[in-house]
């Protein structure tokens, strides 16, 4: 399942769609099928414009984002602190060395202030190796050095070092609460992931409060053609239609109560 989601994100995302287009184009232009082959045509220059030049991606992962607001007021207590991993950079930890993050970063920036926060909460850190190798240290791992950095006593980390999905992350997660007596738990993960987190934490019967954070969008977004920053649209609509596919997905599979949870 892995591996078959894996290979399946490398043709769904948006610029490999419009590659895949072009290519059918140019084998129905070779065998004669011009009116197929303009279909397809038109096809990957709409879906690069919009990928490019407009705002459907920010619009897209906004409506994500604003889906589990973070709550006003912080809970009196805490028992535990879960942390969504994604957010180092693995690979490159593992060939130049010290802690290096991607722009999830605030996953683990957040998780530290809230270990904080509550003295006495324990902290999970959901996070294995997701690459196709297999080769590298996950985000588990790698939280043992980070929070130490930062003073935090290592004995309050507990780890799930094998989880490469969000599915895998909620299933290994119930365990870990179980096994530790924990209830009473924050969740804590980009704002946009929050809404497929939340779903399968809800679905294996996992309270938690959700802690979204890492914001992509001001959640002042409105759909417009945006020239300004085709690099940045493309990254922003590759990350939302992860999303809603996973979303889907998981509903499909039933791991989900909801396509869209609330």
């Amino acid at each position: 399942m892995f591996l078959a989601s894996k290979l399946f994100w490398l043709l769904a995302q948006p610029l490999s769609l419009v590659f895949v287009c072009l290519i059918i184009a140019i084998l129905l232009d070779a065998a004669g099928f011009e009116r197929t082959r303009g279909f397809f045509s038109a096809v990957a220059v709409t879906l690069l414009f919009l990928t490019l030049f407009t705002s459907t991606g920010s619009y897209a992962l906004q409506a994500l984002e604003n889906r589990f607001p973070r709550p006003q007021n912080p809970p009196n207590s805490v028992s535990c602190v879960i942390i969504l991993g994604g957010a180092f950079e693995n690979e490159v930890m593992a060939t130049r060395g010290g802690l290096e993050f991607n722009q999830s970063a605030d996953r683990f920036i957040e998780g530290l202030r809230l270990a904080r926060l509550y003295p006495d909460a324990r902290i999970l850190v959901s996070g294995g190796d997701g690459s196709f190798s297999g080769a590298y240290e996950g985000d588990a791992q790698a939280s043992t050095t980070f929070f130490s950095t930062f003073g935090i006593d290592p004995a309050r980390l507990i780890r799930d070092e094998t989880s490469r999905t969000t599915f895998e992350n909620a299933a290994n997660t119930k365990d870990l609460l179980e096994r530790n007596a924990l209830s009473n738990c924050l969740l804590v993960t980009s704002a946009f992931h929050m809404p497929r987190s939340v779903g399968l934490f809800r679905k294996l019967g996992i309270p938690v409060v959700p802690w979204p954070t890492d914001y992509r969008t001001s959640g002042r977004v409105s759909l417009w053609p945006d020239f300004s920053q085709p690099s940045l649209n493309a990254q922003l609509t590759t990350t939302a239609l992860r999303e809603w596919t996973g979303l889907l997905a998981y509903y499909i599979s039933g791991r989900t109560h909801a396509i869209f949870p609330q």
